[in-house]
């Protein structure tokens, strides 16, 4: 959208006060029949380790998670499977009681032994999550959630199935007649949950409780003698459950209820027995029967309603079919994979060619300079920190930068974010940190950056961590330079499969190590558009700007730094200090410590300076394969750039990007070692 000059047009949100969030955060349930996909809804919005127990006295596995939605928060709780309030099996009268009470145990329940249903207050907002395929049975369940006296939101998923049987449901006319907001979802492909929690906010706000979908009226006459009996005080302060649901749970023979009102009640039971057997008098059938058989009739009467014809399979357009292929929780693998070896392509082929048209052609113009004064190799020093900046910036991230952020203005990305979510998850991440690890193909600094600008917290820190063991095109040169050469084709999907599980098996250890959970996350799928390029531009800058700003002077003062001791002869010197590390620990001739150690500033400089050191770039004449091997490994893991560092001191602090280098060490020497002594025995 542009404003009337042509400009880039700003995006305001509204804010909602008061926030809800800290102790004011909603507490939301997700309820439904088997197979609704509530399990699913909750993994697409939850957090990496989301809390998990059991209802008191039953075996039924509950989680809860707190989620953050715009700049509220919600602690979502995912309650077992549940068929009915009134015709309850026996684990899942404990899930009503948490909907009832949660961990507020009211009057009739001291005399019971145990904890409360679970260690949480009760709902403010309860979602059911029904499945539109087979709506019609799922709308029973809906009538008694309605008699809770809280807020419930309606979670019709599944609208793609109902869709392929032909099913088109009347979205407004279902709300109405039950009271209840009503939002469309398929919860497997992300459509429609954004607006759902969206809709439990503005519902929870707004204290919009539904419609009491009372029985039908002879069954109300009958019961309302009873009802009256029913109405005291000292019943509704016991037992703290609406007098519409207890009625009805009362006339429907509820055992735990009937047994309740026995122990504290004893003297007036009898006189409700009775108005019970006296209500049933004049029904066609047994009243716990007939109250069924009326919920039966009202879901079918409520699902006839909203239902309108249409058919079996409406023609779809193009966007139709590409949510089908990329929100498809397989197929939408694949499609993250091509995009990963799209992302690839970019780096090795169209970034590798803007690398030889500017930085290899800058390198080749100024490498005849070689000054001998001390004037001169400073300046030699600066020009070699700016041409490594130019390397960096011109090929690698530009490009990237622009390719991702087009797929993102274009709704590409959050779909490949939704999709790959739950594996991420594993590693303690959310889907959303792709894009960065996409980014950190090209080079690690915008990747960093895009971290910061994305997370925070727990999740900030172990994605900082795991990115910098991503093969930046510096390292991936390495790579293909000496395991293409010498290793072959399975020696470069070797190197890269060991990258692969270094940061899975990070991700596992840093997740257990960072115990503070951050919210889960309700990722938004946006419709499909086409880039603004202007937008693009400037969402380029303003992502590439602070990189820049903190590179430079680390660039250039590092080259100065590095230089200035080869100058003075300290290269000799500095090789004999590295010894415990080349000679003894990597087996590697001495030499090469110093072409190591400029590696802090870019790994391509260091595989030169190891040619230069060696004498000769067929360095197979001059290592043995264990050392060649050995080498590749340790400067493909060990610190990624002094770059690289510096972001991280800014996003994450000292203390953590400290760590992340001495791990980055540590990692390095312990897979160098045992690639070594495994070749070494083998």
């Amino acid at each position: 959208m542009k404003n009337p000059k042509g400009g880039v047009s700003q995006h305001t949100v509204t804010l909602h006060t008061p926030l809800l969030r800290g102790a004011r955060r909603l507490r939301v349930a997700l309820v439904g029949l088997p197979g609704a996909g509530k399990t699913t809804l909750f993994d697409a919005v939850s957090s990496t380790a989301p809390q998990t127990g059991e209802l008191t006295d039953t075996h039924r596995v509950y989680r809860a998670c707190t989620v953050q939605i715009g700049f509220d928060e919600a602690s979502v709780v995912d309650l077992p499977s549940m068929r009915s309030v009134h015709h309850l099996e026996d684990d899942d009268l404990s899930a009503l009681k948490y909907l009832l009470w949660g961990n507020e145990r009211p009057p009739v329940t001291a005399h019971e032994a145990g904890a409360p249903p679970a260690p949480f207050e009760p709902p403010d907002l309860i979602v059911q999550v029904v499945d539109a395929s087979n709506l019609q049975s799922h709308l029973e369940l809906t009538l008694e959630l309605s008699q809770l006296g809280r807020p419930v939101v309606l979670a019709l998923n599944h609208m793609d199935e109902a869709r392929r049987k032909g099913l088109h449901i009347n979205v407004r006319a279902l709300s109405s007649q039950l009271g209840m907001p009503v939002v469309p979802t398929v919860a497997t492909m992300g459509q429609g949950i954004a607006e759902l929690f969206s809709t439990v906010m503005n519902t929870a706000r707004q204290a919009i409780c539904p419609l009491p979908q009372a029985p039908s009226r002879h069954i109300a006459n009958c019961l309302e003698p009873l009802g009256k009996a029913l109405m005291r005080p000292e019943i509704e302060a016991a037992f703290r459950v609406p007098q519409q649901l207890l009625l009805l749970l009362f006339a429907s023979g509820h055992g735990y209820f009937e047994r309740e009102l026995q122990e504290h009640f004893s003297a007036l039971l009898p006189q409700l027995r009775a108005l019970r057997e006296a209500a049933a008098l004049g029904l066609p059938r047994p009243l716990a029967e007939e109250i069924h058989a009326d919920g039966h009739h009202r879901a079918a009467t409520i699902f006839e309603a909203a239902l309108r014809p249409g058919p079996v399979l409406p023609g779809r357009g193009w966007r139709f079919w590409l949510d089908e292929f990329l929100l498809h929780p397989q197929w939408g693998l694949l499609a993250s994979l091509m995009l990963f070896a799209g992302v690839l392509f970019v780096v090795f082929e169209v970034s590798g060619w803007i690398d030889r048209q500017t930085t290899q052609r800058l390198i080749e113009a100024t490498h005849s300079w070689q000054p001998q004064s001390t004037l001169g190799v400073v300046a030699r020093a600066v020009m070699d920190g700016f041409i490594g900046l130019i390397g960096i910036v011109v090929p690698y991230m530009l490009p990237l930068l622009l390719l991702l952020i087009a797929l993102e203005e274009m709704g590409l990305m959050q779909r490949i974010a939704f999709v790959v979510d739950r594996g991420f998850h594993k590693i303690g991440l959310h889907g959303g940190v792709a894009v960065p690890f996409l980014l950190g193909l090209g080079c690690n600094v915008p990747a960093l950056s895009a971290v910061a600008r994305t997370s925070s917290g727990r999740e900030r820190f172990i994605a900082s961590v795991l990115i910098t063991f991503v093969p930046c095109s510096a390292r991936s040169a390495i790579i293909l330079a000496v395991a293409g050469k010498y290793l072959g084709v399975m020696g470069v999907i070797g190197i890269y499969a060991l990258t692969l599980l270094l940061v899975a098996g990070m991700g596992r250890l840093l997740s257990r190590r960072q115990r503070d959970v951050g919210p889960g996350q309700v990722q938004e799928i946006p419709a499909y558009r086409l880039p603004n390029w202007r937008a693009m531009l400037r969402e380029t800058w303003l992502r590439s700007s602070d990189v820049l700003t903190i590179v430079t002077p680390l660039l250039v003062g590092g080259s100065v730094l590095l230089a200035l001791l080869g100058h003075f002869g300290a290269d000799a010197a500095i090789n004999t200090l590295l010894t415990p590390l080349t000679s003894w620990w990597l087996g590697l001739p001495l030499v090469l410590g110093l072409p190591l150690l400029f590696g802090v500033l870019r790994k391509e400089l260091s595989l030169l300076m190891i040619f230069q050191a060696l004498g000769t770039q067929n360095i197979d004449t001059q290592l043995q394969p264990v050392q060649i091997i050995t080498l590749l490994v340790f400067l493909t893991f060990y610190v990624p750039c002094i770059s690289t560092f510096a972001v991280m001191h800014k996003t994450l602090g000292r203390r953590e990007a400290w760590f992340s280098v001495l791990l980055s060490v540590g990692v390095a020497l312990l897979l160098s070692a045992a690639v070594r002594l495994r070749m070494l025995v083998g």
